[in-house]
């Protein structure tokens, strides 16, 4: 089977992490700064030997849960198990600049590219109604589910669509877009590498242990989901008094409740931009490591005091990228 050039990329959940799991709303981004494409291993192909055979084996691992759905009657999606493990003899790999562990989607690219390529039928992204999608949502969960014991199948569903998409909170999901640039010309996203991985799930356990907690130091999932969504109603809408005013409460009640989720180090420079109000953090995904999420008119300035720290700063959504 040949084997399409077709590129996956990273995705970035501007909104939405952990009170996605209690029914807010998400708003995600296909980030094409990293990204992957499914390829055989070939010596002349330049590229890093080991990882091409050590993802071979993972796809090995893969295709063997997928035939355990089957046998179980369980898979959602009509699989071409022969020609993937077919391929798989023939050094079929992911090669991808997605960094793990960092909170960007690299496990939900390869997923929406093994389904791509594997899946008799699999919809052309371009003409994906919208009554289609939550059926193609839940089959890459399930896919998905094999890295992260769980998954919501935002990441996968992101790469595959390749354009931003809200997620309602009701299962609901559209297509959107970020409109600032008319109302806030210099508003920039940018992603702030904390040079550590992290992993998901222990984050996952301290957030619904705090939701639990009636003491004063726990989290109130009521005004966690309100933040969220109104971020994302006034970012969507371009609204942008509205989006810095729940932005910045969004950013304090994230430092001031989400510590766990925060790496050490990172505490003085999030307080330092509540403080000053030229930028605002807040966690990009699980958190723990990987990237931090930052927002601001002042990107210059910005870059200019990360630089001075030796932390690389990685814009994601500017007006000069329209």
């Amino acid at each position: 089977m040949n084997i399409p050039s077709n590129l996956y990329h990273a995705k970035i959940l501007l909104f939405g992490e952990y009170s996605v799991i209690r029914n807010s709303m998400a708003l995600t981004v296909p980030y094409s700064h990293f990204n992957g494409a499914l390829k055989f291993i070939h010596r002349d192909n330049y590229t890093n030997y080991d990882f091409a055979k050590q993802s071979n084996l993972n796809l090995y691992n893969l295709l063997g849960y997928i035939k355990e759905l089957n046998q179980q009657g369980r898979l959602l999606s009509p699989f071409n198990l022969e020609a993937f493990a077919r391929d798989l003899r023939r050094g079929l790999y992911f090669e991808s600049s997605i960094p793990q562990g960092y909170g960007v989607g690299s496990s939900g690219a390869l997923i929406a590219a093994i389904y791509q390529q594997y899946v008799d039928g699999a919809p052309d992204s371009s003409s994906l109604s919208e009554r289609d999608i939550p059926d193609l949502k839940a089959a890459l969960a399930q896919l998905e589910s094999f890295y992260h014991g769980t998954s919501s199948g935002i990441d996968p569903l992101n790469a595959y669509i390749k354009k931003p998409l809200l997620f309602s909170g009701v299962g609901q999901v559209q297509q959107a877009g970020i409109n600032m640039a008319a109302e806030n010309p210099d508003f920039v996203v940018f992603l702030l590498n904390t040079g550590r991985k992290r992993e998901t799930g222990p984050l996952v356990n301290i957030f619904l242990e705090k939701v639990k907690q009636n003491n004063g130091q726990g989290i109130d999932i009521d005004h966690l989901i309100h933040l969220t969504n109104s971020a994302i109603q006034s970012i969507i809408h371009g609204h942008a008094p509205t989006f810095f005013q729940t932005l910045q409460e969004l950013s304090h009640y994230q430092y001031e409740h989400f510590r766990p989720m925060i790496p050490e180090g990172f505490f003085r420079l999030w307080k330092e931009g509540l403080d000053q109000q030229n930028y605002y953090l807040k966690l990009c995904g699980s958190g723990g490591g990987g990237f931090l999420l930052g927002f601001t008119n002042d990107f210059a300035g910005v870059r200019k005091k990360m630089d001075q720290k030796g932390l690389e700063v990685i814009p994601v959504y500017m007006h000069q990228m329209e």
